[in-house]
């Protein structure tokens, strides 16, 4: 007799089994299958709809900017849209996460708020090199994240490569990955100043000042210095094909190089939305034209993509909608509708809803040392569990109250999956309209034998 069974179409790394169960068990999977369900206290029957593992964002921005959402509110999105699990990112508004000691009162702090469990990356100072690294790896990081650009000298660093070589050494010594935003500095910075002397302003000149040459050296830079050092390099976001044509090179030489997929990238392109929509659809490095985005989907469908994220952010509509498009904030809000987004595209491509098991869950646990308990449809790890119906509906950021932006680059985008329910270790914490986690629902999760 078990707890709980949840019934619907089970969606694992390995396929969708129709007519399928989960059972719940003190907060963990103890069995799923297919076929006549168990017994149990409690049935919940979720008819065709896609029984899935419950979201891991691996880059999410909950503090950019003072005053605007925190935890309390990209937790509250997160739940609504099937994410079960964020991993924040250190570089905050006036606080950077490059200290143990900074890490554990983040999460103190994080966890008072939190809807959904959440993991924290750190990073370092550049004065202090790496110094913090082991014990920021003690406190709990789940990874730490660097910079190959300079977006701002004290809260979002630029790592030149000599010290870069460091820090991957030091993250290889504590068996984590070393996350790294791609972008050459030196070369953006002079098309920068091309563009500003074009007096190009309107939606172009943000390609303009970072071509796709500027992303493949930097990220060629990320996993060269990682197969000197032995450590596990992820490229947090790729925007042009060549990227994933990089990785992919050097995990056949045998290194542990990874690469991230932002949404994004998937669902926009330059010469349409960034076209549309301005400065709300301006994002480091920049959505690319379509012809890019086609060959970023050819790469998924060949295996060479290993996380899909948002890299969420909810900046102030006043910082994203300046008529000069160098002189807006980049980064969208999109933790609601990450899932919704990905299954519509996956479905519209005729692609199976297994590679969002893989892509938003699997793929995402193993790059923080989470899957002894997160990641997937599997016996032992939480029950966190992600419903999702087939329903076309338009995506309007205002209607649902479960976000802190009111504005969306996916704002009138018809979507074909709408998330039903979201389960946080067994227990419902969103229920298709409402979120009903409280805050303090989350929990501080960390590398097995590490941190909290």
């Amino acid at each position: 007799m078990h707890e709980l069974v949840l019934t619907g179409a089970v969606v694992t790394c390995a396929g969708v089994l129709r007519d399928g169960w989960i059972a719940v068990d003190h907060g963990r999977i103890s069995r799923f299958g297919q076929g006549t369900p168990p017994q149990a206290v409690a049935t919940e029957d979720h008819g065709d709809s896609l029984l899935l593992p419950g979201g891991i964002d691996a880059q999410v921005h909950s503090r950019s900017q003072k005053g605007q959402e925190d935890f309390i509110w990209t937790t509250r999105s997160a739940a609504a849209g099937g994410i079960t699990t964020i991993a924040d990112m250190p570089y905050d508004d006036g606080f950077l996460v490059c200290t143990a000691e900074r890490l554990a009162l983040k999460a103190r702090e994080a966890a008072a708020q939190a809807r959904v469990d959440f993991a924290l990356w750190g990073t370092i100072a550049p004065a202090d090199g790496p110094v913090h690294i082991a014990d920021m790896a003690a406190a709990g990081a789940c990874a730490f994240k660097f910079s190959t650009f300079g977006t701002d000298p004290e809260r979002f660093p630029r790592i030149p490569a000599d010290l870069l070589a460091e820090c991957f050494s030091a993250v290889a010594r504590c068996g984590l990955a070393a996350g790294v935003h791609n972008e050459h500095d030196g070369m953006v910075r002079a098309h920068i100043r091309r563009v500003a002397a074009s007096g190009v302003t309107d939606w172009r000149a943000h390609g303009l000042s970072r071509p796709p040459l500027s992303e493949a050296l930097a990220t060629a830079e990320i996993y060269e210095i990682a197969a000197a050092t032995g450590c596990s390099a992820h490229v947090v976001h790729a925007s042009i094909a060549r990227g994933y044509e990089l990785c992919a090179a050097y995990r056949r030489q045998g290194f542990d190089t990874t690469i991230e997929a932002c949404i994004h990238y998937l669902t926009l392109d330059e010469e349409h939305d960034v076209a549309r929509l301005g400065g709300k659809a301006k994002i480091n490095p920049p959505i690319r034209p379509r012809s890019e985005v086609e060959g970023i989907w050819a790469h998924l469908v060949a295996g060479n993509v290993s996380v899909v994220s948002t890299d969420h952010v909810s900046w102030s509509e006043g910082r994203k909608t300046s008529p000069n498009m160098l002189e807006n904030a980049s980064g969208a809000p999109s933790l609601e509708v990450l899932y919704p987004l990905f299954l519509t595209e996956l479905s519209r491509r005729g692609l199976p809803a297994s590679l969002a098991a893989r892509l938003l869950a699997e793929n995402p646990a193993r790059l923080f040392r989470l899957s002894d308990r997160k990641g997937g449809i599997a016996i032992g790890r939480d029950a966190d569990i992600t419903v999702a119906r087939p329903e076309s509906w338009i995506y309007d950021p205002r209607a649902s109250g479960n976000a802190f932006a009111t504005w969306s680059p996916y704002e009138g985008r018809t979507l074909e999956w709408r998330i039903a329910a979201t389960y946080l270790r067994g227990q419902r914490i969103f229920d298709g309209a409402r979120v009903l986690a409280t805050p303090g629902t989350g929990r501080f999760v960390t590398p097995e034998g590490r941190g909290a």
